[in-house]
């Protein structure tokens, strides 16, 4: 089926409702039925952070690999048991309340859009989706169905991200006029396509690994189970990966909607895999907490951003490998390294202490914490308690398609090396027509 076509029957299905559905009523008693699919690697982790909150009951287990499958099933012995998500949501969707995502990001759309077409809270790892107009569907099917929905960004919930925002907010370094952001990560590929193909394992089903993406031949420890996020059929390379969690904190700080422009500095685009260095620089509209216009200018791969003044940290320290620096007036910035360390306030080219308590004068935050395992759980369990309705999401689809949209516009800008692409964000479209074709592209039937 054509994706176009299945975006438009997605949102065809849609119908609106007078109180939100996947919410269940407030009550010490009841239990959040999960179903869970991608159950490997990070959809493990997941798996075990939901299962740790007290009112949770996992109901169902979905994977392509029956390895990870039967590791997950161990650990929760009473779960039924998938391979396929749409048998699991379109069969046996009353056997669950919640479904949680946890595949590669060309499945993150297609398992969300049906879970949600059944009424289904939804939780879903970042990026929320691997094309534009599969943000802006799940969107609007969140929205219509007012269903409880969360993008996995679990750093949103952490302590020093929060005081961050509330730093900016209360005006720590006034407004501010650029953002820069970095990953010294590489998840992309300069080299060729591997030629010739591997037998498959028995424990894993190809056909449905690949899902809605093109046929491809199976090569071993190519693709499944990790080095997708390099590859332009399956990830977002390191801006979809890193860049959703580094661009967070800044992008709910200033309130920033999509952005005007976008022009990615990068090696010429192939039809495989992404580009291992990327200078993406964005212009977005104003906010009250930003100049007339925002500059964003984010840096990825080994090399790490381009040596700058407004980079330059005191006492010659050396940049964090992953961070954001907001520049705001009169020689003031705020410096949040990625992660697990408190921003840092730095004016007039020194570091200045600050007094927590003059941005969080009510001490929301309670005391600092360091403690990754104590944090980490914080953000799932949010969203197990809006289902119980004792709670709000903080990162719902309707704040996270929009982060989503500003990341993937910069991943599309990657197929016009040096050029400015202008983005209407009333249109979902670019001025430059031969971008549009980029915002989504063809699901196979399988």
């Amino acid at each position: 089926m054509k994706r176009r076509k299945f975006i438009k029957n997605s949102a065809l299905a849609l119908s609106t409702s007078v109180l939100p559905k996947g919410l269940l009523a407030a009550n010490p008693e009841k239990k959040l039925r999960t179903a869970h699919v991608g159950v490997g690697n990070m959809g493990l982790e997941d798996l075990k952070t939901m299962a740790a909150h007290p009112q949770v009951e996992i109901a169902a287990l979905c994977d392509v690999d029956a390895d990870f499958l039967a590791k997950a099933a161990a650990l929760f012995p009473n779960a039924k048991q998938f391979k396929d998500y749409r048998e699991m949501i379109t069969r046996h969707g009353s056997e669950f309340d919640a479904v949680i995502v946890s595949t590669p990001d060309h499945t993150h759309a297609p398992a969300s859009l049906l879970a949600m077409e059944h009424d289904k809270a939804v939780y879903c790892q970042k990026p929320l989706a691997h094309y534009v107009s599969e943000v802006r569907a799940m969107k609007a099917a969140a929205e219509e169905r007012k269903l409880v929905t969360q993008m996995g960004i679990q750093v949103h919930s952490f302590y020093d991200y929060k005081l961050a925002t509330m730093m900016i907010r209360g005006n720590a370094i006034g407004k501010v006029s650029k953002v820069i952001a970095w990953s010294n990560k590489n998840w992309g590929y300069d080299g060729p396509a591997p030629a010739g193909e591997d037998a498959v394992p028995e424990t894993l089903d190809w056909n449905l690994w690949l899902g809605t993406s093109k046929e491809r031949p199976y090569k071993k420890d190519v693709y499944h189970p990790m080095n997708w996020r390099k590859l332009n059929d399956y990830g977002c390379a390191t801006l979809g990966d890193m860049g959703v969690h580094i661009f967070d904190t800044p992008y709910n700080a200033l309130e920033l909607d999509v952005p005007k422009t976008v022009k990615n500095a990068c090696r010429a685009p192939n039809d495989y895999g992404f580009p291992e260095r990327n200078i993406v620089t964005y212009t977005f509209p104003g906010t009250a907490y930003t100049r007339k216009t925002l500059t964003w200018v984010w840096y990825d791969g080994e090399a790490g951003p381009d040596p700058q003044p407004d980079l330059a940290l005191p006492d010659g320290d050396p940049l964090p490998d992953q961070g954001a620096m907001f520049i705001g007036k009169n020689g003031r910035r705020l410096l949040l390294p990625h992660f697990m360390e408190l921003p840092r306030l730095i004016v007039d080219g020194k570091y200045q202490d600050y007094d927590i308590r003059q941005y969080d004068p009510g001490n929301e935050l309670g005391e600092p914490v360091r403690d990754y395992e104590g944090e980490s759980p914080k953000h799932y369990h949010q969203f197990v308690d809006a289902c119980l309705g004792k709670a709000e999401c903080t990162a719902p689809f309707s704040y996270s398609a929009r982060l989503s949209e500003a990341i993937l516009l910069g991943v599309v800008a990657g197929k016009f090396p040096n050029k400015t692409l202008h983005w209407n964000s009333k249109t979902a479209q670019f001025k430059e027509s031969e971008a549009n074709e980029w915002l989504a592209g063809e699901y196979r039937a399988f």
